[in-house]
């Protein structure tokens, strides 16, 4: 399959200057829990370029938040990873473990027996440092999502029957934990976004578009992998049985529809000022939803550009 999974997008990366101090910072939060980094390898984890990801990803916070970022992100993959061998298709073990992570976003003070959980407490109270119990509740939530749906993935792959695309889409949803992703925009950024327009048709698929754009190019570069360890969720999969053609021509299929959304993007970003006319928003509250819709932008720009060059998905 060709390797080229790149698209066109009305806007372009950015990079957060921080970047060296945030890898340094980062380093310390793997040395600090190198239990949970353990099984990748240094080597293979330093391949993956987590602190490129934060800084192109979140371009324009602070060093010690990008570290933060970086911290996440890291998270993100090694914690992913731990399902790829004999546990990912034990569903009952699989939902042990996330039952336990998603139980500490609901402690005063989370705290952890595993690695794991200790690293998810740690990242759990410094995303949550002067945020507003609102954000905090739906930040919450997300995280259970995110955990929630991994249970669900590690019976797919034992399932006799492959998912279909809407199960799909709604599974991925989940488990590539953009919600949460997103959250961090106003952590990072120090601000939060009004419940009036966060939750307007506009903004909400704005952040939907911006979530499956990752997820849809993701499948393509991860193609490989997937296959070889006997994943069913892959929306290249999904496409290439339902239409019984070659992967190449399925993954075409796949960066069209990504490229439509990437299209989709920019012609809502330009209802925005509309939105905040009609809502009556006070410039302050302009102000934050504007930041919030760039760091949705930056956030898809940034990762398309690190996943074409990240040794994370070069197949073994």
């Amino acid at each position: 399959m060709s390797d080229d999974s790149s698209i066109e997008l009305p806007f372009p990366h950015r990079r957060n200057p921080h970047q060296t101090e945030a890898a340094r910072l980062h380093a310390e939060w793997l040395h600090r829990h190198r239990e949970l980094a353990s099984p990748t390898g240094e080597v293979g984890y330093q391949g993956w370029d987590v602190p490129e990801l934060a800084a192109l990803t979140y371009p324009e916070c602070s060093a010690e938040d990008l570290g933060l970022a970086a911290d996440l992100m890291g998270f993100y993959f090694l914690f992913d990873d731990q399902f790829d061998d004999g546990l990912g298709r034990r569903p009952e073990d699989v939902a042990e473990i996330c039952e336990r992570l998603a139980a500490l976003v609901y402690s005063p003070r989370p705290v952890g027996s595993t690695p794991t959980e200790r690293a998810f407490a740690d990242l759990w109270r410094r995303s949550t440092e002067g945020m507003s119990p609102r954000w905090r509740a739906r930040a919450a939530y997300n995280w259970e999502l995110y955990f929630g749906s991994h249970p669900a993935e590690a019976a797919g792959r034992i399932a006799s029957r492959p998912p279909d695309r809407e199960g799909y889409l709604t599974l991925r949803r989940g488990t590539a934990a953009m919600e949460t992703i997103f959250d961090m925009i106003e952590r990072l950024g120090r601000f939060e976004v009004p419940q009036a327009v966060l939750h307007h048709p506009v903004l909400r698929q704005l952040r939907q578009l911006a979530a499956d754009i990752p997820s849809l190019t993701n499948d393509v570069r991860s193609y490989a992998q997937e296959l070889a360890r006997g994943d069913v969720a892959n929306l290249v999969m999904i496409v290439q049985r339902e239409r019984g053609c070659s992967t190449d021509e399925a993954a075409s299929v796949v960066l069209a529809e990504a490229q439509g959304m990437a299209d989709r993007v920019g012609e809502l970003m330009t209802e925005l000022p509309e939105v905040y006319r009609l809502l009556r928003l006070t410039v302050a509250d302009r102000h934050a939803a504007h930041r919030y819709a760039d760091g949705l932008a930056a956030w898809t720009a940034g990762y398309l550009r690190w996943e074409l060059r990240t040794g994370r998905y070069v197949a073994g």
